[in-house]
């Protein structure tokens, strides 16, 4: 049997520590009363006796049966060997019956309820059938005897049923607390793997938006030196030079990323100063006309809304380069009243914005992708708008939502794409310490 499995069965048993002791109380003041008794020595030796075979009686087998599911024949034995050695201490002596208020619980925790009353009945009979067949007993004793064992036929068929309702109450709440173990098991594993699932999409993304993007950049740089090498050196140079300024970031980024620590481009500079740098960096890349303006009056931001901020610009500055076909690109960081936000212009081919939300059409065919986050979007799609590998546009919405803020793509076949997105301000610092929180604690249950 599995733990769980045994779960259950050891809590039913936790309350027959209460009805053991009451077991105890009802012998040890049966046997006291028998020891006192005005019965030669010999008759309370073979009382005594008997009662205390019914300890080992149902310590052995009745208890097990109790604690166990269903009724058959082994109840049936326990009971009539129990009712036999209580008839012979009762025979011997009656101040035995005492040990009724013992007897007949067991019994309607052994046998179904119609055979316990049953049972019972007859139990509390049978100190009047003893007195009656012992002869010379007088009538008001005997009648006085019979109304003793009336009354105790009520109490202790009352007892028996209420020992009998508690039994199934207990069992039912042991039942009740093995399912709530169980679900929160369950609970348990699915927040384990909610936080597997939420560290890979957080490295899935961080990949896309640092390493990705910069082996894209190395590579296209790289070919290009390759092809200036023989009649241009000094053009290959430049290239390689900017191979090797970005290899160098792209390691800064990586071991920033792995240890969840800030970017390492806005560890000792301003959102403005890595924003012109990006804007930069494309320019020499390409040979696009990148701009880089800001509007209204640079403050400081929480880092949370600098790093998506700093995110959805490599994104779209990458998927300009890629698929754009632009001549030049605007970059403008706009600070506004209890909000921020940047905008990322093109004058590329653009694409049908319409038809790529909703998947229809033809147009740039791949532009759909792009628009979507999906695969294609990586190849060809048009504008500012593509996505490699489920993590374009998709995951840049997704970063943004995270802090509060909305991402819109504006985009018509031949003039150009428009990424905007905002950011408020009020809030960002308590909605992140509550990502960060449950996101720590789902960490720690996957370790």
């Amino acid at each position: 049997m599995t733990p769980e499995a045994g779960r259950a069965p050891e809590t039913r048993m936790r309350w027959f520590g209460l009805w053991d002791s009451y077991f105890v109380v009802c012998y040890l003041v049966t046997t006291g009363l028998v020891f006192t008794s005005a019965v030669p020595q010999t008759g309370r030796l073979i009382a005594i006796g008997a009662l205390t075979v019914i300890v080992p009686w149902y310590a052995g087998i009745g208890r097990p049966l109790m604690l166990r599911e269903g009724r058959d024949g082994r109840n049936t034995g326990f009971a009539a060997g129990l009712f036999v050695l209580f008839v012979i201490a009762t025979a011997v002596d009656l101040t035995s019956a005492f040990a009724l208020f013992a007897i007949v619980p067991m019994l309607m925790m052994s046998l179904h309820t119609r055979s316990a009353v049953v049972a019972g009945v007859l139990g509390n009979l049978v100190p009047v059938t003893m007195l009656w067949l012992r002869g010379g007993a007088t009538a008001p004793l005997v009648l006085f005897v019979l109304l003793a064992s009336l009354l105790g036929i009520a109490l202790s068929v009352l007892l028996g049923l209420w020992i009998k309702r508690v039994v199934r109450q207990n069992k039912e709440h042991a039942e009740l607390i093995e399912e709530l173990r169980r679900n929160r098991e369950q609970v348990a594993r699915l927040s384990h793997q909610a936080g597997i699932a939420t560290e890979r999409e957080r490295l899935a993304r961080e990949i896309h938006d640092t390493l990705a993007q910069s082996l894209t950049s190395i590579i296209s740089l790289v070919q290009a030196a390759d092809a200036e090498v023989a009649d241009a050196p000094d053009v290959a140079r430049k290239h390689l030079a900017l191979v090797g300024r970005m290899a160098k970031e792209s390691l800064a980024e990586a071991r920033s990323f792995v240890a969840d620590r800030t970017p390492a481009s806005l560890r000792e500079s301003s959102l403005a100063q890595a924003l012109r740098r990006q804007a930069d960096g494309l320019a020499a890349q390409t040979g696009l006309l990148a701009r880089f303006a800001v509007e209204g009056e640079e403050r400081p931001l929480p880092m949370a809304v600098n790093v998506v901020l700093l995110r959805a610009a490599q994104e779209a500055g990458t998927n300009v380069r890629k698929h754009a076909e632009a001549r030049a690109v605007d970059l403008v960081l706009r600070y506004g009243e209890g909000q921020v936000g940047i905008v990322v212009t093109d004058d590329g081919r653009g694409f049908d914005a319409a038809e790529a939300e909703t998947g229809t059409g033809t147009g740039t065919g791949t532009a759909r992708g792009a628009a979507s986050g999906g695969q294609d979007g990586g190849q060809d799609g048009a504008g500012s708008g593509a996505g490699d590998g489920g993590f374009g546009l998709r995951g840049m919405a997704a970063r943004v939502a995270e802090i509060g803020g909305a991402m819109s793509v504006v985009s018509t076949p031949g003039a150009g794409t428009s990424v905007e997105v905002k950011v408020p301000l009020d809030g960002v610092a308590e909605r992140r310490t509550t990502a960060t929180a449950a996101t720590a604690r789902d960490e720690e249950r996957c370790a």
